[in-house]
């Protein structure tokens, strides 16, 4: 299939920006499987011995997005805290790195919460297609699509 195809055809799935990339578009063979997956490994390891978890994906979904948003503030008050918590311990240059990395956890956490509702959205029957001038590689056509 050519990559600058204009006639994609909303039955052959389509993945918004900022859905994950080892889940298969909505309405692919297994997506939601992999859904299942992408939400357990947004989540505390021992969530998974939760059978609930596992039987009802919406309760998964929120759960994922409860665990998202705590990591986010958990990141929040490490950046802000960062300076006085290790000023005594380590010299200013491992703050400063310590900050950077607090602030790249704040960027990724940010992209992993849109991709937990995309997904949460997607399980409760909400199916997504390109807008108007949105570029041509976001749309995925099942029958080529590769998980990553």
């Amino acid at each position: 299939m050519n990559g600058c195809s204009t006639n994609q055809n909303p039955a052959d799935g389509y993945a918004p920006p900022g859905w994950p990339e080892n889940v298969r578009p909505p309405g692919a063979t297994d997506w939601d499987r992999q859904a299942v997956a992408y939400l357990l490994d947004c989540c505390p390891a021992d969530f998974r011995g939760y059978p609930v978890l596992r039987r009802h994906p919406m309760v998964l979904a929120a759960f994922a997005r409860h665990s998202v948003a705590g990591q986010r503030r958990a990141a929040t008050d490490g950046v802000s805290m960062a300076r006085s918590d290790l000023e005594q311990r380590v010299d200013q240059r491992v703050i400063a790195e310590a900050v950077d990395a607090w602030q790249a956890e704040l960027a990724r956490l940010a992209r992993v919460e849109r991709a937990v509702d995309l997904v949460s959205r997607a399980l409760g029957g909400e199916r997504f297609t390109p807008r108007l001038g949105e570029p041509a590689q976001r749309s995925r056509n099942i029958s080529a699509w590769q998980p990553g």
